[in-house]
This record gives C-alpha cells, structure tokens and sequence, in this order.
C-alpha cells in the first residue's frame, strides 16, 4: 500500500515556470542567447489606490554554448525550473538562422519530451528578443498571440504558411532537404509584428526571403491554399476610376503537381482548380455568360503569372522548396538516385506547364454589375 501511494513523484505548482515562447540569437560572443517568455498567473496587484493589472508575461534571457545550458541557467535567475509542455511559438533569430545549422537550434526541442512537436517555429527579421517586448492584442501572452497570427493568417490570407516543428523536422529529412518556416516582421511604426512571408531553409541555413505575392504561389504549388483574396486588373474602366483592381474570394482550390523525367530533362505539369465568389467589381460587369468567361481567363491569366515569377525565383536561387525531388524520389527510386546528383542543376533547368481554370460561383448579395 504504501508502494501505490502515488506521492513519490509529486511537484508542487510553485516550483515550475510556464514557458509560453522562446527566442533564440546568437551573442556577439557566438554563444546562445536565449530570452524564455513565462506566464504569469498572477492577474492583479493590490495597491493603495485599488488594484492594477500586472504583466501577463515574464521574459528571462540566458546564455551559454547550447541550448541545454543557457536553459538550465533558468532557474538562477527566475527561480523557477522551466516547463515546456504548453509553450506556443520559438523564434530563431534571422542572422543565428543564415549563419548556424537549424538542426542543431532546434535539436532540443525535438529531443526532449516535454516540448510538444507541435510547437510552431519562425524567422524573425532582426533579433528575436525583441518581438517579446511587444504587447499582445486580445491574447494573455504574446507566445500564444503569435501562434494565432501564424495559423489564422495561414488560413484566411495564404500569406504565410503554418508548418509545426514535428513536421519541419519531416522536411528538413526529404531527398529535396528544402523547407519553410514562417516569417515574422515588425510593422514600419516598429510597435506590431506581422507574420507574413516565408523564410526558405535549404540544408540547414536561412537563404531566402519569400514576399507575399509569391507565398501565395508557393503555397497553391504545394497545395496548401485554403483561403485567401485574389487581386487582378479590371476587364474594362470607368471615368474617374481610383484604382483598377477587383477581388475574388476563394473558397475552393486544388492543385496538382506531376513530374516527368525524359532523358535528363524534367517537366512538370501543375494543374489548378479555383473556386470563389466576387469581393469587389469596379469596373467589370457580368451580364452574360460570355462576360463571366472573360471574368474567368483573366483571373486564370493573372494567377499564372504569379505561378510563373515564383518559379522563376525557385529555379534562379536552385530552391526545390515545392518537393520535384520529393515526388521523383517516391516515384521511382531508381531514377532518383541517377538525377541526386546534380539535381539543382536539373531543378534550375526543369520546365512547368501550368494550366489554371478559374469558377466564378456567384456574384454575392449584388448583380454583376459594380455598386458605383
């Protein structure tokens, strides 16, 4: 009975501190700088003139040649052992992420079993300590602010992608041993962040920086659209007209890659499917089937485009982040291990025959014809 008491592996709540986020860069020393956000649970402070609201969240900054060190330094300056089974975001420092293997960053959190694999990474642009000063919005820290930013914007505005540590992890281990990781920047008042843009990891170093317009190509080739706004030149204009763009909503997208290999050349036909409804008609009126036809290609023609320049980015920079290898490799492994090794170079020469069809579902609450 007393073997199954159930009291020998007790912890009370005072002795651990709730990591929410963590943000790593490198010291001008080259150690590890780590600055680890805690929750903090108290809600208010009692004071002579009645009570005031305390900081949610504690920042602590450590450093030492690991990762393990500058942790295990916690506890000296908080007072609190770090734990690590709730914590919502780590931020990896631009110059530590160009200068030093990811791999070797982010080999603790993978190891460790308190850090879930669910955790999500991302780039900052400049030190990532800083973005730990920010306050949040509506959320209590800013760890789980800049988790709903990431998955939200991945999901409503295709201009950042949402990929969790466990599957970066997957990515990173792929025959194309290219991945992405979200991008975060502050605004240009420097107060907010914004998470957008994709930050491009080839091997284990930081290369490139995708702009928006081209995140959300990247992510309608590797068919991880879900929603999101499509923006394209008006069919006509009108007298006085500020500004010439419409809008499509996105409701439904599917895409389809398929490599072919002849010789040593490499093609690839990628198939899109877009449905959506009209956000905003300025200058097009759709009063025939003729008129949403024409509607249509120039989405369509506007779409590709947008497919075709990213790609150009990709084959320029040698960036198989879109999985060609990937899909060789699952294929046909034998024909894999022939193209391995010069496969930037094949990659950089491969040729895209890209077909988009666009479906203009309905015209919303309004005729197809513009409000003004």
């Amino acid at each position: 009975m007393l073997l199954t008491a159930g009291c020998w592996d007790n912890h009370e709540l005072d002795e651990y501190g709730f990591v929410q986020a963590v943000a790593i860069d490198r010291t001008e020393a080259d150690q590890i700088q780590l600055t680890t956000h805690f929750y903090n649970p108290s809600g208010k402070t009692e004071m002579s003139g009645g009570s005031k609201s305390s900081a949610k969240g504690i920042n602590i900054r450590t450093s030492g040649d690991t990762i393990f060190e500058a942790i295990r330094d916690i506890p000296t300056r908080f007072g609190r052992k770090a734990k690590w089974d709730h914590m919502r975001v780590i931020l990896i420092g631009e110059r530590l992420a160009r200068t030093q293997n990811i791999r070797e960053i982010l080999d603790y959190f993978s190891r460790d079993h308190e850090p879930r694999g669910t955790v999500l990474p991302l780039v900052t642009e400049g030190s990532a300590e800083d973005y730990l000063k920010i306050k949040p919005f509506i959320e209590q820290t800013i760890g789980q602010q800049y988790k709903k930013m990431e998955s939200n914007g991945a999901l409503y505005s295709a201009k950042t992608s949402n990929i969790p540590l466990y599957e970066l992890a997957i990515h990173l281990k792929s025959p194309s041993n290219t991945s992405d990781i979200p991008y975060i920047h502050k605004s240009p008042s420097g107060k907010e962040a914004i998470v957008s843009r994709i930050a491009v990891i080839k091997g284990s170093k930081l290369v490139h920086i995708l702009e928006e317009k081209d995140t959300e190509a990247y992510l309608m080739l590797v068919d991880k659209y879900q929603s999101g706004i499509l923006e394209f030149p008006c069919m006509g204009s009108a007298q006085g007209q500020v500004n010439n763009k419409e809008s499509l909503e996105v409701v439904s997208f599917k895409s389809n890659l398929g490599p072919r290999v002849n010789g040593n050349d490499v093609t690839v036909g990628v198939k899109i499917e877009i449905k959506g409804t009209i956000g905003e008609l300025r200058c097009s009126r759709l009063k025939s089937v003729e008129d949403t036809k024409r509607f249509e290609r120039r989405i369509a023609d506007q779409v590709q485009a947008r497919l075709e320049h990213a790609i150009s980015i990709f084959k320029a920079q040698k960036l198989d982040v879109i999985g060609i290898g990937d899909r060789l490799y699952r294929r046909n492994l034998q024909q894999w291990k022939r193209l391995e090794p010069n496969w930037d170079e094949r990659f950089a020469q491969s040729r895209y025959d890209i077909r988009v069809n666009v479906q203009v579902l309905n015209t919303g609450m309004n005729v197809g014809t513009p409000f003004g």
